[in-house]
């Protein structure tokens, strides 16, 4: 049987999808250049810097997506909602831990608002509707859900989630989880500038880069880069 272009980028698209769920793991090579990449991850935080964890999805698309904002220092991949017994990739995987697939993101608030991080992460690097998924993405790890550090940004959250409500800015429902930070737990080195290391990694042109590229063209004046 004959199969049209579109069936095949279908075909690719659905097994890029099924490596990323089945736990798939890069090569050494690829493990140590994430190693090399990941010591910057302890980067202690400047006075005037602020954190919050964001979970949406595949955190490598979402460390991407934030790394490339300008005011932004740092971010890392990790776990966030569980316990640091459970705080590892096989085991979050199940969607059991209670952990969510997150990002720690260090920023200086006198180069980038919370709220321009917030308009980023609601209309770029996720989809805030989907419950306990996202894309190709099923359970609970995959939710929606923020993690704020401070009551400031607790207030900010739940005024802008209002904000978008009252709007109706989404045809769905707004399903993202609003909680304090109990605990933030790093996930493993290769995990870490996953897109940057592995730019043509199957899952990441079909789910990563067309966000990165959204990104470039929605909020031109925040990007790092014009790439």
């Amino acid at each position: 049987m004959k199969t049209n272009g579109s069936a095949v980028v279908l075909v690719v698209g659905l097994a890029a999808a099924a490596l990323c769920l089945s736990g798939y793991s890069i090569g050494a090579s690829a493990a140590a250049r994430g190693s090399a990449a990941a010591a910057a991850t302890a980067a202690p935080l400047s006075k005037d810097e602020r954190k919050v964890v964001l979970a949406g999805g595949c955190f490598w698309g979402m460390e991407a997506v934030f790394d490339d904002l300008k005011g932004v220092s740092n971010v890392v991949s990790g776990y966030s909602g569980g316990s640091k017994a459970t705080a590892h990739y096989e085991m979050v995987s199940t969607g059991l831990t209670g952990h969510a697939e997150s990002v720690q993101i260090s920023y200086d608030p006198s180069k980038i608002s919370f709220d321009q991080l917030l308009k980023v992460y609601f209309t770029v690097a996720h989809d805030p509707t989907e419950l306990n998924r996202q894309g190709p993405d099923d359970g609970s790890q995959y939710r929606s859900e923020i993690f704020y550090t401070t009551e400031d940004q607790k207030k900010a959250v739940q005024e802008y989630i209002a904000r978008l409500a009252h709007a109706k800015a989404f045809h769905d429902p707004i399903v993202t989880k609003v909680a304090p930070l109990d605990a933030f737990y790093p996930a493993e080195r290769y995990h870490q500038h996953f897109v940057a290391l592995n730019p043509n990694y199957p899952y990441v042109v079909f789910n990563d880069r067309p966000k990165l590229e959204q990104l470039r063209q929605k909020f031109p004046d925040l990007v790092k880069s014009a790439r």
